[in-house]
């Protein structure tokens, strides 16, 4: 008796059988014998945007200071990223906020204490071609972005790829049921149904997303045009889809 996983099959011999398939009835009787498969199978393709945080923390005596020297740093960004080729249609706020800082270390001064009250934070997603990735991200922390790096590997065309992933899982159910046919000693017709099943649609990246996070008191402004850009290269993007689908047999 072959077994498969994922498959069902139904073979109507004097049985009439009801199968509900994305609210659509397909019977199943003498006049109406089938087989019918649910397969699951996947399409890659390499990412095409990479979308970058990119961000910074500055701390100050009061709300006011800090404030004010984090809209001159957010300025200095800006125009870093402007410089670099990014356009305002790739850039996205994330997150700005300043709050009193709380987080002392037991060996700093009262005097260091007393110039890190406030903290301002703010971040962007930042959007571009792979192939821009690493000199965005070396202009934006040359211009004082410190908490910069985490990137988000994307598709422009994402429903492309989940066509291909479905198509694929068709290709696969015909070949499971052409096997299915072959040692039920029947013979597959032609394809009458099927359902693309992708609300359990997915995404998989290849390895964790590539981030460079880097402290202002551990490495001055001024050092960072001279760096070179880091190696950065884009991650596959996987998509995966199920599919049912029931084919004649003869």
């Amino acid at each position: 008796m072959l077994r498969y996983k994922q498959i069902v099959v139904y073979l109507a011999l004097g049985i009439a059988v009801a199968c509900l398939v994305s609210a659509q009835t397909i019977q199943i009787n003498r006049e109406n014998k089938t087989i019918a498969i649910s397969t699951t199978d996947e399409a890659t393709a390499t990412a095409d945007i990479a979308a970058i945080t990119i961000g910074f923390e500055i701390f100050g005596p009061d709300s006011q200071t800090v404030y004010a020297d984090g809209g001159k740093l957010s300025h200095a960004i800006m125009e870093a990223l402007h410089k670099a080729g990014v356009d305002d249609k790739a850039i996205e706020s994330n997150s700005q906020m300043t709050e009193r800082n709380s987080n002392f270390d037991d060996k700093e001064t009262a005097e260091l204490r007393a110039k890190r009250q406030y903290h301002f934070r703010q971040s962007w997603e930042v959007s571009v071609t792979p192939q821009a990735a690493a000199e965005t991200l070396r202009a934006a922390i040359a211009a004082g972005a410190n908490e910069s790096g985490a990137i988000d590997w994307r598709l422009a065309d994402r429903k492309a790829l989940q066509a291909k992933a479905a198509g694929n899982a068709l290709v696969k159910a015909r070949e499971v049921a052409a096997r299915m046919a072959e040692g039920l000693n029947v013979k597959l017709g032609a394809l009458i149904y099927a359902s693309n099943e992708t609300p359990n649609t997915k995404i998989y990246f290849a390895r964790p997303a590539q981030a460079s996070h880097l402290s202002a008191d551990s490495m001055t402004i001024s050092t960072f045009p001279l760096m070179p850009p880091l190696e950065i290269r884009p991650e596959t993007v996987r998509e995966e889809a199920t599919v049912y689908a029931v084919f004649a047999i003869e």
